[in-house]
């Protein structure tokens, strides 16, 4: 399903603040500045979903893509005991684009080359090429470089200003603290070139037929690639692709 078919939900109450901040990877704190991007992860720090928080007022916005948009506010509500805060679906919906942005939008905080958003009465969309913004930028797309077997920082969750590493406790902190100051990734998402296609979720082989890591999005002879970072260089092809890992990255 694409990334912008979203639900919008309104999260009230004067615990909403408190008990998201208890949650996501993000500190809420940074709300003031606008729109915020994060995760929630399950205890053994894994991802479950990811998702834009704005502040509207006195309410705040969250913005997740609609497949996902269930299970979150299900887990969300688990979580609410006695905290005074209500999640309801709000009825505003979504616009997005790279141009002018109009008024009341909102600058998406992963990337600025992913532009504004607009929380309105109408959806729309003003034709950009999101797959060739993403793919060039290496940021990861909810549902096809963002599954349940995902650790947010090998997602580029750090880059892309999702995870905060000084705000203290959050569901799946402990695992994620640790990734980031006692161990060197060995793996993560990559921009790689490619000379063809092949379908996303394709494995992507050195020469000797080891598995280097998994194809996914692509565009303009590049790709998002999760990779074994002892395996990204060389000779790498995915089906009938070949597959190269920019030096810079290798």
């Amino acid at each position: 399903m694409p990334e912008h078919v979203r639900k919008i939900y309104e999260i009230t109450g004067p615990d909403a603040r408190d008990f998201l901040q208890n949650l996501v990877s993000n500190d809420m704190n940074r709300l003031k500045d606008g729109a915020m991007y994060a995760a929630l992860l399950n205890p053994q720090g894994k991802y479950l979903a990811d998702f834009l928080l704005v502040p509207q007022g006195d309410a705040i916005l969250l913005d997740v893509a609609e497949p996902l948009a269930a299970g979150l506010v299900q887990r969300l509500s688990m979580y609410k005991l006695r905290a005074n805060v209500q999640i309801s679906e709000s009825a505003l919906q979504l616009s997005r684009g790279t141009g002018e942005p109009p008024e009341g939008a909102v600058m998406d905080p992963r990337h600025p080359a992913l532009g504004w958003r607009l929380y309105s009465d109408t959806a729309g969309d003003d034709g950009s090429d999101w797959d060739a913004i993403r793919v060039a930028h290496c940021i990861p797309e909810t549902g096809i470089e963002l599954t349940p077997d995902t650790y947010i920082l090998e997602a580029g969750f750090e880059r892309l200003n999702g995870v905060d590493f000084r705000k203290g406790c959050y569901v799946g902190q402990e695992v994620t603290a640790r990734m980031k100051h006692k161990t060197e990734l060995r793996k993560g998402l990559m921009t790689v070139a490619i000379d063809g296609t092949a379908p996303v979720g394709t494995d992507i082989l050195t020469a000797d037929g080891k598995t280097a890591g998994t194809l996914f999005t692509q565009s303009g002879g590049q790709a998002i690639a999760y990779m074994r970072f002892d395996r990204a260089d060389g000779p790498l092809s995915a089906e009938n692709a070949s597959i190269s890992v920019p030096a810079t990255q290798g």
